[in-house]
């Protein structure tokens, strides 16, 4: 092993240091879940992560240790190329596959402990400093399988080394069982704990379970050495894990809707793990196949819209670097994701605990999700992956009353109307081949009777989970019917109140589709749905029916009724019996009754372009994102001016919205008048972030009837934003 004797010597000691603490028993407390914990912070700000499989089976093959550690760096591997390709891909995190059961168990790093290949560079160490650098984390992928050991290699040989293991560890262990192979494994857990500080490496990435760990508290150990760094488990929903990853899910429909095949409910962390090249190994085998531009980038919209995070699987050569065809569609990735970030980045999925649009199966063919913003509940996006066949795109309100709706691309407003509890676009001309995004504002909910006003009561519940449960608020508690079908879930209003619609949240702790004999929804499938105005006589239901299984929020519409009490009976769930789990289970986070639809609607605001009014300047196209055929790129001085004329059918006070880029860092103020009368002083136009980035700016202005003269006029030196458009209503 080459190093000077320095590093010689801490290597050695690193070793004992290894070999006693997993030895002598730490006595560590159990380890309790953790559901949510300011650890878990950057990976809920995430939204997506960069999955490198990396090691000695990368073709070409090695079985020399030193030979393939050779050929990286003489092949002129970085780090800094990954965190480049990752952030193409606005991934916020790297997981490193290497010490992988199918790529020859190499550790990238300069390991005390024999057994398996260990590299004299540090690879990791150099991965972490440069994600750190860019704002980006590394989390270590670690494996419990050694089924693989002879993988790729003439019968009889092993990739793992059991004899120099035994004899460091000074007792016999067979690496190629399970509980010798657990030992081994642990002791390397350990050997990156204290090899790597608590702000350096972010966290594990764990293949599944192992007994050897779990009878020797390898996860509390975990928690007491580096209570700062993330677990994440694959397919194993490990209560103590910070983040459950799910592996290559496929059989929904359509089948860029990754969510239908997730099983865990928020907000726990969950991640959907799959390959770019949806076809070939996860790891480089020597060819090149293209990347589904549609399949990869609709799993990862339909993951955003349900708080999903993606883990986008991509298969480095020796060299470190991609396949043309994986580095082709990252580059388009980077400029496609850019101009629609703003609908995804510091959003939660809409139709779940968060509020937002009912996202899934929408009019005439179209899918999608929505989004809503983080820091402003009013703030939504409607993804429309695949679109209607016609012009129109209607979906469920969620009780909110819209204000306004745009394309999130353009700024061009967009006519809709509200009724029955429904959204509706009318006259969307224009449809992007993988994402159509709206943006769409609101006044909050309307119409919702307060569930904090609620009795609630059922006909059955498990325990610690009654149907109060149901009408807390609360996404940490739920209303379980103890698998008993049928079940009444009731709502006592606590006096007699007009009854429009109920409104579900369903636990989504199962898949939504049926994936196998033994994996089925646990959704509602028939319900019947009862009134009683004194809790006691009940009739006859006054609405029956079918839900889909369908994730995010179902609304069951009922015939306007006065009443007091509503029951709702859940007659069956979509579960088989061949699902022992998941057959007659019925859980319920979230459900409310509503007493009106929400208003709102109404045509969209009246645009008038600058390319056809008074512009002192040019008529420019060079900035993409414009409205029209251009924008008006005013005068570089004090005065100078853009104007419309703008008719009105009556007198009165209407707003007016002017659509603006500003490239520079200050604002450029201008005067407002209209018909010659002043009315906004140096109305600010802020800077933008680029001259591509556009902004509005709205004020209230009195129109006459007939034709209005609207003038913006410039108050600096450096003059007015390029304008693009004003809007009127």
């Amino acid at each position: 092993m080459r190093g000077s004797c320095r590093a010689r010597l801490r290597a050695g000691l690193a070793a004992l240091a290894v070999a006693a603490g997993s030895l002598i028993a730490l006595s560590p407390v159990p380890a309790q879940a953790e559901l949510q914990h300011p650890r878990q912070d950057f990976l809920r700000n995430a939204q997506a992560g960069l999955f490198i499989h990396w090691g000695m089976r990368t073709s070409p093959q090695h079985t020399s240790c030193s030979g393939w550690e050779n050929d990286v760096t003489n092949g002129g591997w970085n780090a800094n190329y990954w965190v480049n390709e990752a952030k193409k891909l606005h991934a916020q995190y790297i997981v490193l596959a290497t010490f992988h059961s199918r790529l020859g168990y190499a550790r990238p790093w300069p390991s005390a402990i024999p057994g398996s290949c260990r590299t004299n560079r540090d690879f990791l160490q150099e991965l972490i400093n440069a994600t750190n650098s860019q704002g980006l984390k590394t989390i270590l992928y670690m494996t419990d399988d050694p089924q693989w050991f002879n993988e790729g290699l003439p019968s009889g040989q092993s990739w793992l080394n059991s004899s120099a293991y035994s004899n460091f560890k000074g007792h016999s262990v067979d690496l190629h069982t399970r509980d010798g192979f657990g030992e081994f494994s642990y002791d390397l857990f350990v050997e990156v704990m204290q090899r790597y500080d608590e702000n350096e490496l972010a966290g594990f990435w764990i293949d599944n379970d192992n007994a050897y760990w779990e009878r020797n508290g390898l996860y509390e150990r975990v928690r007491q050495m580096r209570p700062t760094w993330t677990l994440s488990n694959n397919n194993e929903d490990t209560p103590i894990m910070d983040m459950i990853s799910n592996e290559q899910k496929t059989g929904m429909s359509p089948s860029y809707d990754y969510p239908q095949a997730v099983y865990t409910a928020a907000p726990r962390l969950i991640e959907a793990d799959y390959k770019l090249p949806s076809s070939g190994a996860w790891w480089y085998d020597g060819s090149n196949p293209s990347v589904d531009q549609r399949l990869t980038l609709g799993r990862y919209i339909t993951n955003a819209g349900s708080s999903i995070k993606s883990l986008m699987a991509e298969t480095a050569q020796v060299n470190g670097r991609f396949p043309s065809n994986q580095e082709s569609f990252n580059n388009f990735a980077n400029t496609y994701l850019n101009a629609i970030w703003g609908s995804i980045n510091g959003t939660e999925g809409g139709g779940y605990m968060f509020g937002g649009l009912k996202p899934g199966f929408w009019n005439d063919g179209a899918h999608g999700v929505t989004t809503i913003s983080k820091t402003n509940p009013d703030l939504h996006f409607i993804h429309v992956i695949t679109r209607p066949s016609g012009s129109t795109l209607r979906l469920r309100d969620n009780g909110y009353r819209v204000t306004g709706v745009t394309n999130f691309r353009t700024g061009t407003p967009v006519s809709f109307t509200q009724s029955g509890g429904n959204l509706t676009l009318t006259g969307v001309s224009s449809w992007d081949q993988f994402d159509t995004v709206f943006r769409v504002t609101t006044a909050g909910r309307q119409g919702i009777i307060p569930p904090s006003t609620y009795t609630m009561s059922s006909s059955a519940s498990a325990s610690g989970h009654g149907a109060a449960a149901a009408a807390d608020g609360s996404y940490l508690t739920y209303w379980d019917s103890n698998k008993t079908l049928p079940v009444s879930l009731r709502f006592d209003l606590g006096s007699t109140k007009r009854v429009q619609y109920i409104g579900i949240n369903q636990r989504e702790d199962s898949v939504a589709y049926a994936r196998s004999d033994t994996e089925q929804s646990a959704r509602i499938r028939d319900y019947r749905v009862y009134v009683s105005g004194d809790g006691s006589n009940w009739g006859s239901p006054i609405a029956t029916g079918t839900l889909p299984s369908r994730r995010g929020v179902a609304v069951i519409d009922l015939p306007v009724r006065n009443t007091r009490h509503v029951r709702l009976e859940v007659v069956n769930t979509h579960a088989a019996s061949s699902d022992s789990t998941r057959f007659q289970r019925l859980r319920i986070d979230e459900a409310w009754i509503a007493s009106d639809y929400a208003g709102g609607g109404g045509p969209a605001p009246t645009v008038f372009e600058a390319e056809n009014g008074l512009c002192e300047g040019t008529i420019d196209s060079n900035h993409t994102g414009f409205t029209g055929t251009g924008f008006c790129n005013l005068t570089n001085a004090v005065g100078s001016v853009a104007e419309w004329t703008v008719p009105a059918t009556t007198a009165g006070s209407t707003a007016v919205t002017l659509r603006f880029a500003n490239g520079t860092t200050a604002n450029r103020p201008m005067d407002i008048t209209v018909n010659g009368a002043l009315v906004s002083d140096e109305l600010a136009f802020d800077p933008t972030g680029a001259w591509t980035n556009w902004g509005t700016a709205t004020i209230t202005v009195p129109l006459n009837a007939g034709d209005n003269t609207i003038r913006a006029t410039s108050t600096v030196a450096t003059g007015g934003p390029n304008l693009d458009h004003l809007a009127v209503g």
